[in-house]
């Protein structure tokens, strides 16, 4: 079979992109060689591919659940807000600049080729390839220019499946409202309908789904429950920063900044019975935690600036000046220093003064690291020492260089870097992708350490199961805790059992049969009941 299936949502969070990394385990489970693709995606929680190209991690956890490795063709565009009105704009794995949203739409269908050249790359190579839109295809305003949704599904000539959020209400208005607003042309591409996140008993919603078909003339293939898995969910909507945490022997405080990124960085801690994770955005919040992460920012300034103004720097400096443990990574890292420097105006020209944590100054330029990596943590001070020489893989991303300016511990070092072994270019994706370069043997290092502060660039440090182990025994031994029977999931391993779960729900709630009779019959498939 070829082919390929679009879902599209009737709003932002409606669960298009659960869904397709659901019809992608499914698909991957019947034998099929299935990959998303998603050809614009707004994120700030991003990835590294093992060229070095960065895309969102949505189509990342698509690509696990289809049981393949990711690549930049999956998601050629990345737009990475960087405050309400602009965002640092990726092609084909690699930043060309920052763009106010009028300026990006002016240019959005001179993208168009690079969004065909990644699809026909995967076309090629995949039986079956499931399409995530954007939003919702209704936005009336946008649909000229349309590249993301019913735009995209008519270049490629995609069949739709429209998909409602029950659960915020108005389920049965979403649909027909949306499916009234599109062009006859459009209809006539949505195939099925699915109600999304419905808690409670089917049999009462029987009688709506009969008039919603009668209303759209489209047939209902499922109603999906509404579920608690541990999938990767696009970053500025989900319920993991609201989630409340059971009460754990280990209390963990998580700085909710305002432009977070990467929080996925954290959710191999939050699998762990022993610790409670809570996400804070006030001082009112902190409460008395054993440890605090300040993660990752795409705007690094102003959230210290946020931080500045609403008093957490000034609680998270009162902690660690009582010995408590604090873990910057990437842009909380670059916060914990001295100063950040911005000399060109990256994010916010001028120098501003950091927390005061560590004696590290950063400074920023126009080029973004991006590469993944493998190495070990170094000799480690304070409570965390025994992750000495604890190996881990991750990746880093991000703007700027940070140096210490006193002869602090630095946190890790490298024993492998993944190399881009062409130069950025139009075709850059299409040569390196599959194509990977490593250097093995050399010598970098990377973050700083000073008594219980500790910080680095690296993303992805505590997926090894040896790190988050070695993280939490340390912080349950200071507080007097036998840490013998501490056991850690394999966080690979706990990833795949969650789609094979989320893979059982699709086939529980989904008319399977009729969406493959509409993936090997694309529009020709009869869209009426």
């Amino acid at each position: 079979m070829t082919g390929s299936i679009m879902i599209q949502g009737t709003m932002s969070n409606a669960g298009k992109s659960v869904l397709a990394g659901g019809l992608c385990r499914v698909l991957r489970q019947d034998g099929y060689k299935v990959a998303p693709f998603k050809s614009q995606n707004m994120a700030l929680n991003s990835f590294i591919t093992r060229e070095g190209f960065e895309m969102g991690r949505a189509q990342v956890m698509q690509a696990e659940a289809a049981g393949i490795e990711p690549a930049v063709s999956m998601n050629p565009i990345l737009l990475k807000p960087t405050n309400d009105t602009g965002s640092q704009v990726i092609i084909n794995g690699s930043p060309v600049g920052v763009m106010s949203a009028s300026e990006y739409y002016r240019h959005k269908k001179d993208y168009i080729p690079y969004i065909l050249d990644a699809y026909r790359r995967l076309a090629r190579k995949y039986d079956v390839i499931v399409i995530e839109g954007a939003g919702s295809p209704a936005e009336i305003n946008l649909k000229q220019d349309d590249i993301v949704n019913m735009g995209l599904a008519e270049l490629v000539d995609a069949p739709v499946l429209l998909a409602g959020d029950i659960d915020r209400g108005g389920v049965f208005a979403q649909l027909v409202g949306t499916i009234t607003l599109l062009e006859e042309k459009e209809r006539q591409r949505i195939k099925g309908m699915i109600i999304n996140k419905f808690r409670g008993d089917v049999s009462i919603l029987k009688p709506g789904l009969t008039m919603l078909e009668e209303r759209a003339n489209i047939p209902v293939l499922g109603v999906v429950p509404y579920f608690h898995l541990d999938i990767d969910e696009e970053d500025s909507l989900t319920e993991r920063f609201r989630k409340k945490s059971a009460a754990g022997l280990a209390d963990v405080a998580v700085i909710c900044l305002p432009r977070i990124s990467n929080f996925t960085d954290v959710a191999p801690l939050e699998t762990m019975d022993e610790i409670s994770v809570r996400y804070i955005t006030s001082p009112d919040e902190f409460g008395t935690p054993d440890a605090v992460i300040v993660p990752g920012s795409k705007n690094t300034i102003e959230d210290l600036l946020w931080m500045r103004q609403n008093g957490l720097e000034a609680r998270i400096q009162k902690f660690a000046s009582g010995n408590g443990v604090v873990f910057g990574i990437c842009g909380g890292y670059q916060m914990m220093g001295a100063q950040i420097s911005d000399p060109e105006g990256v994010e916010r020209k001028g120098t501003v003064r950091g927390m005061g944590l560590l004696p590290v100054r950063t400074v920023f330029g126009p080029e973004k690291r991006r590469t993944r990596v493998r190495g070990r943590f170094l000799q480690m001070s304070g409570i965390l020492k025994e992750l000495t020489g604890v190996e881990f893989e991750g990746y880093e991303i991000h703007m700027g260089e940070s140096r210490s300016e006193e002869n602090v511990g630095l946190l890790v070092e490298f024993l492998e870097e993944s190399m881009t072994e062409i130069q950025d270019s139009d075709q850059a994706a299409d040569k390196a992708e599959g194509k990977r370069g490593s250097r093995m043997g050399y010598s970098r290092v990377d973050g700083a350490q000073k008594g219980n502060i500790y910080g680095c660039y690296i993303h992805g440090i505590f997926d090894a199961p040896e790190c988050a182990k070695g993280f939490l025994s340390a912080i349950l031994k200071a507080k007097g805790y036998d840490t013998d029977q501490i056991q850690v999931r394999n966080w690979k391993s706990y990833k795949e059992e969650q789609y094979d779960k989320l893979a059982d729900i699709i086939r529980e709630s989904l008319d399977m049969e009729r969406i493959y009779q509409i993936i090997e019959k694309g529009n020709d498939t009869p869209c009426s009941l």
